[in-house]
């Protein structure tokens, strides 16, 4: 069978490859063509877009992008009709896949949504377009069962979360840091040298993905490493990017004990003592391999004024950790709250053996609890597979 799929974003991509891989088991014989990035692309199938391509966030940022969003859209369209699909499946990415479902449900195309957009938060009213556009939803976030069943949206099934699958599979393997690689192969570097080195305990810097996010939270995030000498922060960075955007930030703080390593983010986790992440599926990956951390997120104060006002008083934590929890389990520094006097405290909480690193490692332990097993991809695979046949 033929399915068409289309992430537009770093988190999408990893959902996106997980799916693919689990497609491919039930389907041995399926036709893939997606628009993704690079852990969708080592799965097989054919890309037509790169998720550097796609990623726009913010208001203010998709309306100076609004030529390329309308582009990308119906080209979409044309590439869809061209390939003629059994299935079209949208891994969030609800502004861009929501409209493209609404174009296909009119043309008769299957159409299956993995990942549901945060409706309870804000644009509740998608709700009637995607009961009528969408032939299946495939939640992931356990508190959305209520919301589902209170909305009538019989096509609207919890799965679990994804990322469980992922992170179980990437904590069996052993993994060294990056660092520990390079001093390894380097033979001529000095035992004390070596011993200084490996033994700092390992900061996670997760940034985030896209630029208008990464121009806002490297700098702080950077000047805490600088402060931070007995440490090695480590930033999960993007190969897209490159040093030619991270290095120019690291050499303007003139910080030596910084490394980026690229699209190795779990590879990072894996080793880290304490993370400060963006705000994002990021979160909840971070506390997945039971990494205390800070949250952080700041954009243009437009788009946050914006989002606040869509938002209002619905949701009271803008991190999965704490959505899902339904509790302030990790700190989350927002806009104004994100300085430097505020993240060296919160950081200092962190990394130190006592009462908030425990809290939030036990918190970690009732996140696990709530969101159950792993399978999640084999599940949503099988659905769509069955879900054709018929």
């Amino acid at each position: 069978m033929k399915y068409y799929i289309i992430a537009g974003e770093a988190s999408g991509d990893l959902l996106g490859s997980l799916l693919m891989k689990a497609l491919l088991r039930k389907d041995p014989s399926a036709d893939i063509r997606f628009w993704g990035g690079d852990l969708m692309t080592q799965q097989g199938g054919t890309r037509v877009r790169h998720i550097k391509e796609l990623a726009i966030m913010g208001f203010v940022e998709v309306m100076m992008h609004l030529h390329t969003v309308l582009g990308n859209i119906s080209f979409c369209k044309k590439d869809i009709k061209q390939f003629a699909p059994d299935a079209i499946i949208y891994i969030d990415y609800p502004g861009f896949n929501l409209k493209i479902a609404h174009w296909a449900k009119k043309h008769s195309y299957r159409n299956y949504h993995y990942v549901s957009p945060q409706l309870w938060a804000w644009k509740k009213n998608r709700i009637h377009s995607m009961r009528r556009d969408l032939d299946a939803l495939y939640y992931i976030l356990p508190f959305e069962q209520q919301f589902y069943a209170q909305n009538n949206f019989p096509q609207a099934q919890y799965v679990g979360h994804p990322l469980l699958d992922a992170v179980q599979s990437m904590q069996q393997k052993p993994v060294e840091s990056p660092i520990e690689q390079e001093a390894t192969k380097n033979m001529t570097v000095a035992p004390q040298i070596l011993a200084s080195i490996t033994n700092r305990k390992i900061i996670a810097l997760l940034p985030g993905s896209r630029k208008q996010e990464l121009k806002k939270m490297l700098p702080p995030m950077i000047t805490l490493a600088k402060a931070h000498p007995e440490y090695q922060f480590e930033i999960a960075g993007m190969t897209l990017l490159g040093d030619a955007f991270y290095q120019p930030y690291i050499q303007k703080a003139h910080c030596d004990n910084i490394s980026v390593v690229y699209n190795d983010t779990y590879g990072i986790l894996n080793k880290a003592y304490a993370a400060i992440v963006c705000s994002g599926t990021a979160t909840l990956e971070t506390a997945l391999f039971n990494v205390p951390q800070v949250v952080c997120y700041k954009a243009s104060a437009l788009s946050i004024a914006i989002a606040r006002w869509f938002v209002a008083n619905r949701i009271k934590y803008i991190s999965l950790v704490n959505l899902i929890a339904d509790k302030a389990v990790v700190c989350e520094l927002i806009q104004n709250d994100l300085t430097e006097k505020r993240l060296e405290l919160e950081f200092q909480k962190i990394v130190t053996d006592g009462p908030d690193r425990d809290n939030i490692l036990s918190g970690y332990q009732h996140l696990h609890d709530l969101l159950g097993g792993a399978g999640t991809s084999d599940r949503v695979a099988d659905a769509i597979v069955k879900s054709i046949k018929h």
